[in-house]
């Protein structure tokens, strides 16, 4: 923020010296103009006077409708000059002297027909300065004040609510996860805040459901080690009663046996429970069943692996399909088929990727196919397991889940997944039961 304020600062600077360097120029800097405009209009009524004079002479009626022949005439009176910009006043010679000579402003003189007539005219810069410095400082102004906006704008409504976030990140990475954002009707953050809380409690309940599922864990595990023990204490106790022969009688040994049997079973049993225990589902996936269109789901997709597919040169196609509302949460089925991509940029040869949509018995197919597979015919049907990795990993990192959840999610979903190898071709198809 401080940064951004010097920033502010500096471009006030800048504004208030473009202000003083055009106003300097503006008023000193403005000469005069150099092709001397007014001589181009003292031509010109010196053209109107001497035709003025012709006619005259020729005995034709004035202007004043008099014929002056032979007189020596004052076109001072027949001349217009309000049209012109920079002649102010035509002064006649009548005999004044020296005193015709004189004059408040710039002239020239000019000989017409043997009479002199001083022009008076006024030599004006460029424009009018008042009117230019006004035109020059509302511009100026003008954009300052959009400037300011902008900037006053981006602090209060970006920089000021994103300033109150910037940790937020850290102390969720430290576990920090008791300190809500408060939410607001910011056009630029509230679906951020919207979705950095429903992180947090998400985060918060897997807390907990971590801290549930470790106390349940330590509590059966203590409770099967405890009641493991009192059968496993008969066993050794009638191995070392045989070993040692105090069962010499065949019935009595016979029946020692059937304990063991027994106590053995009991062992076997506790050892079921830890094993169905352990398969339980670990993953607690919530789905909110809805309706939704294929386009919508597919333009999530396309949209975003299109480009990502572009950045690293793999052809991505999509064939055509038709619109159809589907059943199901629009949000895990966009997480489903996320997975499949990703394992189908992971895994694949990286030429092509294809999605292709199909519909059979009231349900919409959707395969991702990509080639390069290496899976054995044997490994296909444990792809879906839970932390089962195939033979074609190598060194690429993962947890052996994506398939299990796709496969978790389809299910709640009253969908299905399944894949096929053929030619060196994986395709993995979820399906979706339409509406």
């Amino acid at each position: 923020m401080k940064r951004f304020d010097r920033v502010c600062v500096m471009v006030l600077l800048g504004m208030i010296l473009v202000f003083v360097f055009a106003n300097v120029v503006a008023l000193f800097g403005l000469k005069k103009e150099t092709g001397r405009p007014y001589r181009v209009e003292i031509s010109r009524l010196v053209r109107q006077m001497e035709e003025s004079g012709r006619k005259n002479n020729t005995g034709e009626e004035n202007s004043t409708g008099r014929t002056d022949a032979g007189e020596t005439p004052d076109f001072t009176e027949e001349i217009d000059i309000s049209g012109c910009t920079y002649v102010t006043a035509v002064v006649k010679e009548n005999g004044e002297g020296a005193a015709f000579y004189e004059g408040n402003s710039d002239y020239e003189i000019r000989e017409i027909d043997g009479v002199r007539y001083r022009f008076e005219y006024v030599s004006k810069e460029i424009g009018d300065r008042t009117e230019l410095l006004f035109l020059i400082n509302g511009v100026l102004g003008v954009m300052a004040t959009v400037v300011i906006f902008v900037l006053f704008y981006v602090r209060q409504n970006v920089l000021c609510p994103f300033t109150k976030m910037e940790r937020i990140p850290y102390e969720l990475s430290k576990g920090n996860l008791t300190v809500p954002l408060k939410e607001s009707k910011n056009r630029f953050f509230g679906r951020f805040v919207w979705g950095v809380n429903l992180l947090r409690e998400n985060m918060e309940q897997q807390k907990e459901r971590e801290l549930s599922l470790q106390k349940e864990k330590k509590t059966l595990l203590l409770s099967l080690s405890h009641d493991i023990k009192t059968p496993l204490s008969a066993i050794k106790l009638y191995a070392k009663a045989l070993s040692k022969g105090l069962y010499s009688e065949p019935e009595r040994q016979t029946g020692i046996a059937e304990n063991i049997n027994a106590k053995a079973d009991e062992i076997e049993a506790f050892v079921s429970e830890i094993i169905k225990a352990s398969n339980e589902d670990f993953l607690n996936f919530e789905v909110n069943m809805d309706e939704f269109y294929l386009s919508e789901l597919m333009g999530e997709i396309t949209e975003y692996y299109r480009e990502k597919l572009k950045l690293i040169q793999t052809e991505f196609v999509v064939e055509s399909y038709f619109d159809c509302l589907l059943k199901g949460d629009k949000d895990r089925a966009v997480e489903v088929l996320q997975n499949l991509m990703e394992n189908a940029i992971k895994y694949g040869d990286g030429q092509r990727i294809e999605i292709k949509v199909s519909e059979e018995d009231g349900c919409i197919l959707i395969a991702v196919k990509n080639f390069g597979c290496t899976l054995t015919e044997t490994e296909l049907p444990h792809i879906f397991e839970s932390f089962w990795r195939g033979s074609n990993v190598g060194s690429r990192k993962g947890s052996g889940l994506g398939l299990y959840i796709c496969r978790s999610l389809m299910r709640k979903m009253g969908g299905e997944v399944f894949a096929e190898v053929r030619n060196g071709e994986i395709a993995v198809t979820v399906v979706f039961q339409e509406v």
